[in-house]
């Protein structure tokens, strides 16, 4: 299901004429557009307060809006009823000018300005195009209007994308303000394991072929590593699997579990070229039926692997020589991520290694990012809250214990793979529109190639990251020294 380089792809919608894809990026990447200014680089925003109060969102956060409620009631002379509701209106104040600072700063930092749109677009609904005439647009109304087919691309997407800057404001709406308030609160706050089912299993059990649509024959929905921009995807996913096996230095007999497993990809690979017996979770019952089948069917080691349906708190007790989590821990959420990394020092014996991999946000954000962020939350990976910057991740593995070896940025890597990923899902057009709707197939040509862009430019990275208990009796020596080297990149 791979497409070629040099195929043609076919554009999202009949206003469209068939672009030549002769290079992975359509063209576009050597005159993308840049923004006209870059304000939001560095500085503190209170993020670890932030992040604090999130993590204590069930303890702290009520105490603190508690303690001046009862101050307010008392210096009104309310009672019982006035104090509840000023308790609960603390919060949803607080979240609601949060989104509303969020609407004016980028509003000033995008204005209103004028743009000839009619090169890239083709707005057919005529109150949207009046309302718009001549004008930038704001990203999260096009993309509404894109998906619901009152606006189609009149050139090829990834290359549109690319000149992004000269179309699209990267401003906050009143619907983001909706979406703090009414579903990314409530996300954070619960985290339970009936309503994280609810979510992973909503996405994850779509259907298989809804994802394999995209991510071909390997079925992994995680960065490969590329080394050439030509190389195949699926070259690219083999290097990936074996660099993991490697990085956690399995070996024939060694008991791995991989939280978060998908398909049961690493699982099977695992199994069938470092000897390993392998545990795969997964909350998604579709994906379990899929590994069981290839594990069968294409590796032949359904007798070395085994996967379970489930919670990761539901995880039986027992140690493991190799624990891998391949960008699962986001979806945890900031509530539970320490006591997620707290579980996982519990399972892994005391000279085991764990691989964690992580996708999130950078520190230093621009508006682009997070307009990028909440996209995703709505539409693509719900509930994923952890999605943080390096530096959270890393202090939280070593406040649960864990000694942090290695660390690589590999973010342009699945730039190269979220390319891939495009040109597999528009190559597969007919089939997608036949069986899941214009909607979906829309929805991910924009997550594809806005992601794509977000990955090259550093908005959004993913972290390959080697720990192990911080333990005196740890055997470092043993482990890390010596003619084999491990590394990613060139």
């Amino acid at each position: 299901q791979q497409c070629s380089p040099a195929a043609t792809v076919h554009a999202t919608s009949g206003a469209a004429s068939d672009q030549p894809r002769s290079k992975m990026d359509s063209g576009g990447y050597a005159t993308r557009a840049f923004p006209a200014r870059e304000r939001n680089v560095g500085g503190n925003h209170g993020l670890y307060f932030i992040f604090f109060l999130l993590e204590h969102v069930t303890s702290v956060v009520p105490l603190m809006c508690l303690l001046p409620a009862v101050g307010l009631t008392y210096a009104l002379g309310g009672g019982i009823f006035q104090l509840v509701a000023i308790t609960i209106a603390i919060p949803v104040i607080a979240v609601v000018l949060f989104a509303l600072g969020l609407v004016v700063l980028s509003h000033n930092e995008y204005p209103d300005e004028a743009c000839d749109w009619t090169k890239y677009i083709d707005i057919k609904d005529p109150k949207l195009a009046s309302t718009w005439k001549g004008r930038k647009i704001p990203i999260a109304v096009f993309i509404e209007n894109y998906m619901n087919e009152k606006i189609d691309f009149v050139m090829d997407p990834m290359q549109a994308f690319w000149k992004r800057h000269e179309i699209f404001r990267f401003c906050f709406t009143l619907e983001h303000v909706k979406f703090f308030l009414l579903k990314f609160t409530g996300q954070l706050i619960h985290h339970s394991q009936a309503a994280d089912s609810a979510e992973v299993r909503d996405v994850y059990d779509r259907s298989n072929m809804f994802y394999n649509y995209f991510l071909g024959p390997r079925m992994i929905y995680t960065s490969g590593i590329f080394e050439s921009q030509d190389e195949s995807l699926e070259d690219a996913q083999d290097r990936k699997m074996d660099l993991v096996c490697r990085y956690s230095r399995m070996k024939p007999g060694d008991e791995h579990l991989d939280i978060g497993c998908g398909w049961g990809t690493l699982v099977c690979y695992a199994a069938k070229h470092f000897g390993t017996l392998s545990t795969g979770v997964t909350l998604a019952r579709e994906q379990v039926k899929w590994g069981y089948n290839q594990a069968k069917e294409i590796y032949g080691v359904e007798n070395k692997i085994n996967l379970l349906c489930m919670d990761y708190r539901d995880i039986p007790k027992k140690q493991y020589d190799v624990i891998t989590c391949l960008e699962m821990i986001e979806h945890v959420g900031i509530k539970n991520f320490q006591n997620f990394l707290l579980q996982c020092k519990d399972m892994l014996k005391d000279e085991g290694i764990f691989y964690l991999q992580l996708a999130g946000l950078r520190r230093a954000w621009q508006f682009e990012d997070l307009c990028w962020g909440v996209f995703m939350g709505t539409y693509v990976f719900p509930a994923a809250d952890a999605s943080c910057p390096l530096g959270f991740c890393v202090t939280q593995a070593e406040r649960a214990g864990f000694e942090v070896h290695r660390v690589e940025n590999c973010g342009v890597h699945y730039a190269l793979t979220l390319n891939h990923w495009l040109n597999n899902w528009i190559s597969n057009k007919d089939k997608v529109l036949k069986e899941f709707g214009v909607w979906w197939y829309r929805c991910w040509v924009v997550f594809l190639a806005w992601s794509t862009i977000v990955a090259s430019q550093g908005s959004s990275t993913v972290f390959f990251v080697t720990l192990h208990k911080n333990t005196t009796k740890f055997e470092r020596r043993d482990n890390f020294v010596g003619p084999y080297p491990i590394a990613t990149q060139q």
